[in-house]
């Protein structure tokens, strides 16, 4: 491994578990922006506001730290941001789970947290390619993305093939006959490449509350409640945040709680008592691996070129 370009070993004094808050945000297996258990490192690649960088990460030593190296010009930001990453700036106080399921998951999983990326337009991109479409061909379209137009994440990164998002210059370049070679339709282009027009702007609103970056973000076309719900949740690390819309979310929680499955309107009603910390609810529930039972067919993926046009 290369002398990275700057080090942290950060002291938390409470358990963190670095892997599954590393994962929240991670876009499917196959992600190339994340690698985990490299030779005993996690590795994540993003372009931060002082340029790219190379993140490794181990979890937790013996005498509780947490050990990262970074390499690219964002390694100093990548390093500072390191706690929030991990779920640093999480506060539970005044959550009250109140239902016996959400008791035990959270004992459970007691030191769980939401991490914070402080990268809106990072988060933005993927979350609006996984709108309205199967797991499978969101994380394919992201994958096919990143992995055509994408760049090398710095340093030693690469060698395990880590990839870091194209930024908002090279989206826009790219033209609408190659977003559907590479799985994605029309709308969900068109709304990538208007975010990615105002890239400079979103990625500012990492400064402002949930509820206000919801509104900027929803002003532009093609980004509703659930994208920008899905943004709040990873890059903000807002606890009150609901990806309502989801094909899951809500179905699941009612499930999980009340044996029936909810809409959207009755999942609102039901979260009313933990206003404040209503994202929560799901994130325990998907947490404990709660969910309703899947019956019939799963929904297949969409197909928008012939095959032989197609990219794997």
């Amino acid at each position: 491994m290369s002398s990275p370009d700057g080090t942290r070993v950060w002291r938390p004094g409470r358990p963190v578990p670095v892997v599954a808050i590393l994962r929240q945000q991670r876009r499917g297996g196959g992600d190339p922006t994340h690698r985990f258990d490299v030779d005993g490192w996690h590795w994540r690649g993003s372009r931060t506001p002082e340029g790219p960088a190379t993140l490794a990460v181990r979890a937790q030593d013996a005498d509780g730290d947490v050990h990262a190296r970074a390499w690219g010009p964002g390694a100093r930001w990548a390093l500072e941001q390191l706690p929030a990453l991990l779920g640093d700036e999480d506060d539970w106080t005044g959550f009250d789970p109140q239902h016996p399921v959400l008791v035990e998951a959270r004992r459970q999983h007691p030191h769980l947290r939401l991490g914070r990326t402080g990268l809106v337009f990072e988060s933005l991109v993927p979350s609006i390619i996984e709108q309205k479409v199967t797991g499978q061909e969101a994380f394919g379209g992201f994958r096919a993305l990143v992995r055509r137009h994408g760049t090398p994440a710095p340093g030693p990164g690469a060698a395990c093939g880590l990839m870091i998002q194209p930024d908002g210059d090279t989206l826009r370049a790219i033209p609408s006959w190659e977003w559907l070679r590479l799985h994605i339709d029309p709308a969900r282009s068109r709304a990538v490449v208007t975010a990615a027009a105002r890239a400079d702007a979103i990625e500012r609103m990492a400064s402002l509350s949930g509820e206000e970056a919801e509104r900027r973000l929803r002003s532009l076309p093609g980004i509703g409640v659930w994208t920008a719900a899905e943004v709040r949740q990873r890059a903000l690390g807002d606890p009150d945040a609901v990806s309502y819309g989801d094909y899951h979310v809500a179905k699941d929680v009612g499930w999980a709680l009340t044996g029936t499955p909810f809409d959207d309107a009755e999942l609102a009603r039901f979260l009313v008592p933990w206003t404040g910390h209503r994202g929560r609810v799901p994130f325990l529930v998907g947490a404990a691996g709660l969910h309703r039972p899947r019956r019939g067919p799963r929904m297949a993926p969409r197909e928008h070129l012939s095959p032989r046009d197609q990219i794997a």
